[in-house]
């Protein structure tokens, strides 16, 4: 072949197209998550005099990933600032560092004139930018945030009660781009794989009767789900026959559902294995499955059939729910079944019922905790008549005790 002449190549060269340029883009956005918290102290006169630097705090929250909690110095937070002031904060009550927020303050107007006393970093230009707080129990707020004389004859206090309300809105940042191409990836398959591990029956090396009825089952899928089963199918202690195990004290259909949990992370259609088209079947189901749950270490499986209950609290059938709660320390559902039952409107109802009687019989010492219950409600009711208020928030925790958590 001819050698291509050098001018001939550097003809060539310079005629050939330029390569497209390739153009990019991304945004940088910076917004803020917002949350808000609502504060009531009461007996206000009762709080004064605890001292300079004393305080009152608020249930702590969560927004944008931290906790914050409000805090009230009655008597000043120090007295180089003037103890003559009430004091008013917020503060970070969590891990964090250098954590950028806004804030609002605001002392609510109780009578009705919305003349509200309002400290807000939202929709004003800051000229330094969102607060930033160093550490866990940095604080942003006011150490004159009211002259107590002033307070104490406004309209901000009411009833011995002052209502506070906050809001954070955390600062975050995060850069966007175009999202070149995607690829769909399905939701997990695991539970109904083993599923159908189950229906099949296939590697089955254990079996379980159950007044009767047998259910075939796979050690490995059971011990790696249930403690007890581990212990019992591969502990120190472990049966002496683990190919069929007797168990006792369980209906056949509960022991079914057990299963299904297990192998599936869900629970079967309740009305479908009873076979009765009602709540009441259910919510037996649902009783005997948390007991079921409970004797096989099944966490989730519990607070699934908690939830179950709670949505379905009745007349009927709230004194044995109740009782099973105590018996297996379930104290959120345990909590819902005392409120309910306290009510003046569904008490009457509840102590006619042959549940109720058992309740008395198995667990006498819940029968005090409902008296407390009773004496609340009661309290709360006449307050409510007295003031005419809605309602009143209860605000303890599963037991009905008040709840404070600090910093």
């Amino acid at each position: 072949m001819g050698k291509v002449p050098d001018d001939a190549s550097k003809a060539s060269s310079s005629s050939s197209p330029p390569l497209p340029s390739v153009a990019s883009s991304s945004t940088s956005i910076t917004d803020t998550i917002n949350g808000s918290h609502h504060f009531q102290i009461n007996g206000y006169s009762l709080s004064k005099g605890i001292g300079i630097g004393k305080y009152k705090a608020s249930d702590t929250f969560t927004v944008g990933g931290y906790q914050w909690a409000i805090y009230f110095y009655p008597d000043g937070k120090s007295v180089e600032d003037n103890a003559a002031y009430v004091s008013l904060f917020i503060a970070l009550a969590s891990e964090g560092s250098d954590v950028r927020a806004l804030f609002e303050l605001t002392l609510l107007d109780q009578s009705g004139k919305e003349r509200h006393k309002v400290h807000s970093h939202f929709g004003r230009t800051l000229e330094s930018g969102p607060y930033t707080l160093k550490y866990r129990g940095s604080m942003w707020g006011y150490k004159r945030f009211f002259k107590r004389s002033l307070l104490e004859t406004s309209e901000y206090l009411k009833d011995d009660t002052l209502s506070v309300h906050c809001i954070v809105g955390v600062v975050r940042s995060h850069t966007e781009g175009p999202k070149i191409f995607s690829i769909p990836v399905p939701p997990s398959s695991i539970g109904q794989d083993l599923g159908k591990l189950l229906e099949s029956g296939k590697g089955a090396d254990v079996s379980f009767e159950v007044d009767g009825e047998v259910y075939p089952a796979h050690k490995l899928v059971l011990a790696a789900r249930s403690p007890v089963f581990r212990a019992q199918l591969y502990g120190p202690m472990k049966d002496q026959n683990t190919k069929q195990i007797r168990v006792e004290d369980m209906e056949p259909s509960v022991f079914k559902a057990l299963l299904h949990f297990i192998y599936f992370d869900s629970l079967p259609d309740l009305q479908e294995l009873t076979g009765l088209d009602t709540k009441w079947a259910s919510t037996l189901m649902s009783q005997h499955l948390l007991a079921a749950a409970d004797r096989y270490g099944l966490d989730r499986l519990r607070l699934l059939c908690e939830a179950n209950l709670c949505q379905d609290v009745a007349i009927n059938t709230v004194a044995t729910t109740l009782a099973l709660a105590e018996q297996h320390h379930c104290f959120q559902l345990k909590a819902v079944c005392l409120r309910f039952v306290a009510m003046p409107e569904n008490l009457r109802a509840v102590m006619q019922t042959d549940g109720f009687e058992y309740l008395k019989e198995s667990c006498p010492s819940v029968l005090t905790e409902l008296l407390e219950y009773v004496a609340r409600a009661s309290e709360q009711s006449m307050i409510v008549s007295s003031h005419g208020n809605e309602g009143i928030l209860d605000g303890s925790d599963a037991n009905g005790r008040r709840v404070k958590q600090r910093i």
